[in-house]
């Protein structure tokens, strides 16, 4: 196929999932426009949980002083690639190259299609320079989003800059995931438990079993026994929520029960992304979540669901959860 024809292809069926996911989005509830900057809907310094009405991340590419550089705005769906960018200090025009750590890391990159059937968390390193490179394969074209949450070294708050990637290639839209109470993966089981409320927290328990039998030795990934990604369907809002209590604290258990507090920005639908560790693979669990506007609103009641597997689950140390590229070890 020429390649005019095959952009022409692309750009057409692009614009048709737009359409699509516009008229999802007013079906459920409003998409309302980001807060004003400065607000990080990801986790907060005390607890690690949102709490709170709070702004949803990532819907900016520069915000508190801070700009997301993409090095690599484009790939070709299919093939291997780097993604190279760098987090820069908007008074001085450089990389940042200092950062506060959080659940063992400097910086979380997250990779989603718009459609929110692809989802990586990957953990790129970083240069000397500031410049960060993860390696990343793409299954299908169309239109993703990437993710960096993080927080400078000497700023009041943590940051979740996002901007557009495109993967090239002959594009098939995806249906919309579904709302169902379990997803399964590799023989797992997670069952989600809880609603999604706007504007306050809300309480969500994911329980893990498999072959029928409770899981009650995860591993702590990260810090954690599993985190939490969620991105709101149509402008790809983003929440980073960790669980309630942490390992080695002498409360929580390590499974079979994984308990997150989060608060969704607005009415709509979401797709929840759970990360777990367990006989040391790391694997995602993928939800299809619609949030009612108010009590009594159509769709109000249980509120979670989920519709199968993230593609592009992890497998262990050397799947996509691997510290790969760059120069500097974290």
């Amino acid at each position: 196929m020429h390649t005019g024809l095959k952009v022409g292809i692309f750009a057409t069926a692009l614009a048709a999932t737009f359409g699509s996911a516009y008229g999802v989005g007013k079906a459920v509830g409003p998409v309302m426009p980001a807060a004003p900057a400065a607000q990080h809907a990801g986790h907060t310094a005390q607890n690690g949980h949102t709490s709170g009405a709070a702004a949803p991340g990532g819907l900016q590419i520069a915000e508190g002083g801070y700009t997301l550089d993409l090095k690599t705005p484009a790939v070709t769906a299919g093939t291997p690639a780097e993604l190279r960018f760098a987090v820069v200090d908007d008074r001085t025009g450089r990389p940042v190259t200092a950062y506060r750590r959080a659940h063992g890391k400097e910086l979380h990159f997250i990779v989603a299609s718009r459609d929110l059937t692809v989802f990586r968390h990957l953990h790129p390193r970083r240069a000397a320079d500031g410049t960060w490179s993860t390696p990343v394969d793409l299954p299908t074209a169309g239109d993703y989003r990437v993710f960096a949450d993080f927080a400078p070294d000497g700023a009041k708050e943590g940051l979740t800059l996002g901007a557009d990637l495109a993967a090239a290639g002959a594009y098939r839209p995806a249906e919309a995931p579904r709302p169902a109470a379990t997803a399964e993966v590799d023989g797992y089981r997670v069952t989600l438990d809880g609603a999604l409320r706007p504007g306050e927290p809300g309480a969500l328990t994911l329980r893990v079993t498999k072959d029928g039998k409770p899981v009650t030795d995860l591993q702590p990934y990260l810090g954690a026994y599993g985190h939490l990604v969620a991105l709101r369907s149509g402008d790809l809002a983003y929440l980073h929520v960790h669980p309630n209590g942490e390992p080695g604290d002498g409360k929580t258990p390590a499974g079979p029960e994984i308990s997150f507090t989060a608060t969704a920005p607005s009415a709509g639908t979401y797709r929840l992304f759970l990360d777990f560790q367990h006989q040391g693979t790391v694997r995602t669990a993928a939800f299809t979540v619609r949030v009612a506007g108010a009590a009594g609103d159509a769709g109000a009641g249980h509120g979670a669901g989920a519709d199968g597997a993230a593609d592009g689950n992890h497998k262990g140390a050397d799947g996509d959860h691997q510290e790969v590229g760059g120069d500097h070890q974290h």
